[in-house]
């Protein structure tokens, strides 16, 4: 039996009031943060030892609600500073481990200060906040009062914590966390598949599938131009600037939904479709420093390949990642010859050994047979191994490296779940 967590995000909508309280948490959790990080980098710059975390929650919380200057920190919930809290100490221990190269993967930065002007802010409530769903479709957040939810779907059982968000475009959502052991396995099926990702062509499939590329972003950049515009024209510091940076703001996130969403849909008809598939392992961040990075972005590589892997393991399916490095393109799929480098205007091609490639089919099948070679003779699935979340966890600040994690499975936000394999019990 596998033991996930899965994460249910819905759309809350408070009242004048209840934005207020919400607004002051937000401020309490910032401060909290901002405290702690001042009291470290003060000890650090005089010589002294490093603050613990309970010497530091008695610091910036428990005394400091005893001063005059921080004596506003009670009319919030607790639990949202000693979350706070926690986040700076994830914050610091991932830092110590990217150090001393325990971490995998990017260097990790140390925490950052939290800016009040920051559009995107959040703060989360455990079961020691003794948070409540009721029946008549509201949360009952402490100290905030009964939020109105969009129940879009029940929630499988009673949550373990909730996060309250912000987004830049003014929304508020909650994201519910809660563990279910139900086997979700389907069916096996007998197709494999190999999947090159580019620009023109947001994914080329090893059966000769063609899946043209959406690019929200630059369908939307009309509106996105005139918005913007209209943005330059307001004075600084003016109410209607804050206006027309929310509505900049919602129409960049109406593009990142519908590219969310139409990636969640093609996502789950690959995995549902097929028991194996295999992707390029592509290096989003150098590509993002080219001139395509426009492009690169707007295609959403990254987001899109991590729905795969997650929704893999959720359902029993396999993921491989090939190395970038394989040289996909100029492999011919028939023969196995690598040929010579080709420029990117070179669409088509033909092999010495007699035969005629699509560029992208091609890599596609390349990739499929690379990824096949994973697999022992028997053809067992090999174990998974470990996968980072994302920085978009909602618990997390966005512009701070060093709050991502690495959990002993897969955790990825999903917009609407947030799945944690679990090791099998």
């Amino acid at each position: 039996m596998v033991v996930m967590q899965l994460r249910y995000n819905y759309r809350v909508t408070p009242d004048a009031a209840q934005r207020t309280a919400l607004a002051q948490a937000f401020g309490c959790a910032r401060v909290v943060f901002n405290d702690g990080l001042r009291l470290r980098q003060q000890a650090r710059e005089a010589g002294e030892k490093y603050v613990s975390d309970a010497d530091l929650s008695k610091l910036v919380i428990t005394r400091a609600k005893t001063t005059e200057e921080r004596a506003w920190l009670s009319e919030v919930s607790a639990v949202v500073l000693q979350q706070a809290l926690a986040d700076l100490n994830t914050g610091y221990r991932n830092f110590f481990t990217s150090l001393s190269g325990k971490r995998k993967g990017r260097k990790v930065a140390p925490p950052r200060y939290r800016s009040r002007k920051d559009n995107r802010q959040t703060i989360r409530f455990t079961k020691n906040a003794r948070f409540k769903v009721l029946g008549n479709g509201r949360l009952r957040l402490p100290k905030i009062g009964d939020v109105p939810v969009r129940w879009s779907r029940t929630l499988p059982s009673e949550p373990t914590s909730v996060t309250v968000i912000k987004d830049a475009a003014g929304r508020y959502f909650a994201s519910f966390v809660v563990q279910t052991s139900e086997d979700e396995t389907m069916p096996e099926v007998n197709s494999e598949i190999g999947i090159d990702l580019g620009l023109t062509h947001f994914a080329v499939m090893s059966d000769g599938t063609k899946v043209t590329a959406p690019k929200f972003l630059r369908r939307a950049a009309r509106r996105l131009k005139r918005l913007q515009q209209a943005l330059s024209r307001k004075q600084k510091g003016s109410n209607r600037r804050k206006e027309a940076v929310v509505k900049v703001a919602r129409a960049h996130a109406r593009a990142a939904d519908t590219r969310r969403d139409w990636q969640h849909k093609l996502s789950t008809a690959i995995i549902r479709d097929n028991q194996a598939v295999y992707v390029e392992d592509l290096c989003v961040v150098g590509l993002g420093r080219t001139r395509l990075a426009k492009s690169v972005h707007d295609a959403g590589w990254a987001s899109f390949t991590g729905m795969l892997q997650y929704r893999a393991a959720r359902y029993g399916r396999t993921f491989a990642r090939v190395d970038r490095f394989f040289p996909s393109t100029r492999m011919c799929s028939d023969c196995g010859r690598i040929n010579d480098k080709m420029t990117l205007d070179v669409r088509e091609w033909d092999c010495p050994c007699g035969s005629h490639h699509d560029r992208d089919v091609n890599a596609a099948r390349t990739i499929k047979a690379a990824g096949q070679a994973d697999f022992n003779d028997r053809g067992a699935q090999v174990r998974p191994g470990l996968v980072p979340a994302p920085r978009s966890e909602a618990v997390t600040h966005p512009d701070a490296a060093c709050s991502t994690r690495s959990v002993a499975g897969i955790s990825v936000l999903q917009g609407g779940e947030d799945v944690k394999a679990v090791r099998p019990t």
